[in-house]
């Protein structure tokens, strides 16, 4: 006697729950990524339309102060300011256990490109990734 099945198993899923799930998330990360601000001093950034979405784990900062080449190096927007020389050594301890160094440079617009590349060389030396911040045009 051969039986066959009435029934048929559907292969479908739904979705619904993925896109709850989606929208979920996006209303976390759009209200957690407000609360956060990197830079402590107030820099006057060059304006840029593209935006980079990774996350650098330390940021450098450099100022100009307008008075002969003087410019301040400050790390994670700390107010006490360190020289080019000791930058490198800084940057080196901060990112060493990191498994993707990545720091990005927050340089105030009137600061020569000299000193971003000079930044931009450490990074190559080291092998880090670097994020160079830009304010939305």
């Amino acid at each position: 006697m051969a039986l066959k099945r009435t029934t048929k198993v559907l292969s479908e899923t739904g979705m619904s729950s993925m896109t709850d799930l989606v929208f979920l998330l996006l209303i976390f990360f759009l209200l957690t990524s407000t609360l956060v601000n990197p830079n402590a001093l107030k820099l006057l950034l060059p304006k840029s339309t593209g935006q980079v979405s990774d996350k650098a784990s330390v940021s450098v900062s450099v100022k100009d102060w307008h008075q002969d080449d003087l410019f301040t190096y400050h790390i994670n927007g700390d107010e006490t300011p360190l020289p080019f020389a000791e930058v490198e050594d800084r940057l080196i301890d901060l990112l060493q256990a990191e498994e993707d160094p990545t720091f990005s440079i927050y340089s105030d617009e009137t600061v020569p490109v000299k000193e971003v590349v000079a930044l931009m060389n450490i990074a190559k030396r080291n092998h880090y990734k670097v994020i160079l911040a830009t304010s939305p045009e």
